[in-house]
């Protein structure tokens, strides 16, 4: 079981989003695979706009990869059409070649969905695991000692 995000262990990104059509089933709920793309947003933001490094070009000309290669999640409870709700990312850990994400998705004080993400850092040229790099590490730790981090 996932247990609420700890706002002193580190920084935490926010990111508020509405639910739209396009996320929901029929019965008008988020569509749970739904949360794992808003996820991957989350991260490609978080990686652009508060680590520093541009993930298109991480990906891209770098041709560095984040696969995830562990996902946990708790759905808690529903959130629906139109419901403005908050994402809050937290780094859980930092190895050498992978990084530990906890993403909450919050409705107001309600958390509806609990994510535990890993990601590990590989070269697009082998396939395999590489170092995650040092622009990398150093973003994290800035943004690790920053304050007012919300897009």
């Amino acid at each position: 079981m996932l247990t609420p995000l700890d706002a002193t262990a580190s920084r935490v990104f926010l990111q508020n989003r509405v639910i739209r059509f396009s996320d929901c089933d029929p019965a008008g709920m988020v569509f749970f695979p739904q949360y794992f793309v808003m996820l991957n947003a989350l991260v490609e933001d978080w990686f652009t706009h508060a680590v520093g490094v541009n993930y298109a070009h991480l990906l891209g000309p770098r041709r560095i990869g984040l696969p995830t290669v562990a996902l946990q999640s708790e759905f808690r409870a529903p959130c629906r059409m139109g419901d403005a709700v908050e994402f809050r990312l937290q780094l859980e850990r930092t190895g050498s070649r992978s990084i530990t994400l906890r993403v909450d998705c919050m409705h107001g004080s309600v958390c509806c969905v609990q994510i535990r993400q890993v990601l590990v850092s590989t070269s697009l040229a082998h396939d395999g695991a590489i170092e995650i790099p040092e622009d990398v590490r150093e973003g994290i730790s800035r943004w690790q000692s920053f304050t007012g981090d919300s897009i």
